[in-house]
């Protein structure tokens, strides 16, 4: 850097004006050389889904206000299948990762996609994932095409019906609402189709289906190049149903929430091509709720300086896509950010300063 700084001022080497510039350019290479070693130090590593996606913008975010502030190296690895990873989280090979709350749950149970590593194991493992921060990650609801001449929930038997793809949580989910909501039970008063994520549009578009009940974003890629080849409406869930014992259990499972917004707000979001339908003013359906993890073993001032810069960028999180600003980021209530209760997953310490530091208040059941 001194040559440098010689070769653009000139040889001249006595004088103040010299001497002070070369003490300038000195110091400032000694701190910037100082910052860039304290951020290599810090080299991460970050799972999540597909390019494009809530949780994948999400964690592009952190990456860049880490490197914002000298807090990290964050290397995200996008595309990636959420059962996988985060096996991969609890067992401290990456440092990061995010998806939904109901992975974690059926971790430490030893079931679903985790059965083979049985019940001690999986419960053992679970306690390695904590959390930074909580989001939601997409709404289920109920949308077809006007053409297709659907008059809403009551109307699913006898029709082909859009489940998700040939397994998983979302299918379930789907199947389950479609009976509860709907009275119609898959296999027997509709045709259950299921495709893989990258061609429900298509199952829409060329009427494979005739309704989606499925999970969406206000509006997502789906839904935008769905509404592009007609009308479409999107229907809310039947209050009464919505609002009874039942649906509680439903709607409030690991990994769920019920999810409420006013109509006018999803309306202005999803644009003039949808009809958003509802018995009131407000837009009711199901949430599936998650965040952005770490492993328990992460140092807690790192925790918590993590933390802090998502909390601290929210208002830039939400305006990254039209749909962000619907997904409650900064927000930590448990009835809409599906903490506490059979939720597993706790707060990370550091993340624990830094919401308590903002001004919120952490319910004891979500701290670790």
């Amino acid at each position: 850097m001194t040559s440098i700084a010689t070769r653009r001022y000139g040889v001249k080497r006595e004088g103040k004006l010299i001497k002070s510039l070369k003490s300038a350019v000195v110091a400032l290479t000694l701190a910037t050389a100082g910052s860039s070693v304290a951020v290599a130090q810090t080299n991460l590593t970050f799972h999540t889904a597909g390019s494009g996606t809530p949780v994948a913008l999400t964690a592009t975010a952190l990456v860049e206000y880490a490197a914002e502030r000298g807090i990290a190296n964050i290397q995200v690895s996008e595309g990636k299948v959420a059962t996988n990873y985060l096996k991969d989280l609890a067992e401290g090979k990456i440092d990061l990762a995010n998806g939904p709350f109901i992975l974690p749950f059926l971790m430490s149970k030893g079931a679903g996609p985790y059965a083979k590593m049985g019940k001690e194991t999986g419960a053992e493992l679970s306690k390695n994932i904590q959390l930074l921060y909580p989001h939601t990650l997409a709404v289920f609801t109920m949308y077809a095409y006007n053409a297709k001449g659907i008059s809403g929930w009551d109307d699913l038997k006898g029709r082909k019906i859009l489940n998700g793809p040939p397994r998983g949580a979302a299918t379930s989910n789907s199947r389950a609402l479609a009976q509860f909501f709907g009275g119609a039970k898959h296999g027997e008063d509709y045709e259950s189709v299921t495709v893989n994520w990258n061609q429900a549009s298509a199952a829409i578009v060329d009427g494979t289906a005739d309704a989606a009940v499925l999970t969406v974003h206000f509006p997502g890629p789906r839904e935008t190049r769905n509404s592009a080849a007609g009308s479409m409406t999107m229907w809310s869930m039947p209050k009464a149903k919505f609002e009874s014992d039942p649906a509680k259990k439903l709607l409030n499972k690991p990994g769920s929430v019920a999810y409420l917004a006013p109509v006018s707000f999803i309306q202005e979001k999803m644009g003039s091509n949808w009809t958003i339908k509802s018995e009131d003013g407000t837009f009711r359906g199901m949430a599936v709720t998650g965040g952005d993890f770490v492993n328990k073993s992460m140092d807690a001032e790192l925790a918590y300086q993590l933390t802090k810069a998502h909390i601290e960028n929210v208002d830039a999180i939400k305006a990254i896509a039209p749909f962000m600003e619907t997904l409650n980021h900064g927000v930590i209530d448990p009835k809409v950010a599906g903490l506490c209760g059979p939720n597993p997953v706790k707060f990370h310490p550091g993340a624990v300063r830094a919401w308590e530091e903002a001004g919120h208040s952490i319910p004891d059941c979500a701290k670790p």
